[in-house]
């Protein structure tokens, strides 16, 4: 279980709890500026019942360029958001080194499923959350593992989250039990509060709003 520590991941870790799947979260430190999520997401480990949670230390240096992980500015009051274009605050291939990675740790665990909570309706337009690579990604896992090439059950990537809009991820993680006053999507946190203007922000408080729901994060 991919866990960032973010809305959307801890409602992935609720739902396939609630499925009855024994959960191994991995979260990953790349040296992002808000490492604040590293933090949350021991608590969501935790508070859902994570069978074990890693925290993997990732150096992305070699291929960096990313306004998450440098001192260049993370674009605020995006008047383009939903439009697919692809931000700043891309990591290049992320997901699909963060995937690679969670497929290996599986392969250790002899697990039958990686969870990821990308999803492709209320996003910030990277190219790493889309159906297609999801799709292209556990083809490639089948490929290139013992279970995929050897055994009768090649592991499966599960996105649920992946067709929902941000409101119905709201609804959902809360019929789930999450508590997302623990949860941050905050690309560029100040003092422990979010900005309110990232990317990030805005399409967490959107989701709120559809959704009918207070939001309980803390804005600067």
């Amino acid at each position: 279980m991919l866990l960032s520590g973010g809305l959307d991941s801890a409602t992935c870790l609720a739902l396939a709890r609630r499925e009855g799947f024994e959960c191994h979260a991995l979260t990953f430190d790349y040296g992002q500026r808000h490492k604040s999520e590293i933090e949350c997401a021991k608590r969501i480990a935790e508070q859902l019942t994570a069978a074990s949670h890693a925290v993997y230390s990732l150096d992305v240096r070699p291929f960096a360029g990313s306004s998450l992980t440098t001192g260049d500015d993370v674009p605020k009051d995006n008047p383009r958001l939903g439009e697919c274009e692809i931000p700043s605050t891309y990591v290049p291939a992320r997901n699909l080194v963060f995937l690679s990675i969670a497929t290996a740790f599986a392969e250790t665990l002899d697990a039958s499923d990686v969870f990821i909570g990308v999803n492709a309706v209320d996003y910030s337009g990277y190219p790493d959350c889309r159906p297609d690579f999801v799709e292209a990604f556990a083809t490639a896992a089948t490929l290139a593992t013992r279970r995929g090439t050897q055994e009768a059950s090649p592991l499966q990537v599960r996105t649920p989250l992946l067709r929902m809009s941000k409101a119905e991820i709201v609804r959902a993680g809360l019929d789930a039990g999450v508590d997302f006053a623990i949860t941050t999507s905050c690309y560029d946190p100040r003092g422990g509060a979010a900005c309110g203007h990232c990317d990030a922000c805005i399409l967490r408080r959107r989701g709120f709003e559809a959704a009918g729901v207070a939001d309980p994060t803390r804005y600067a």
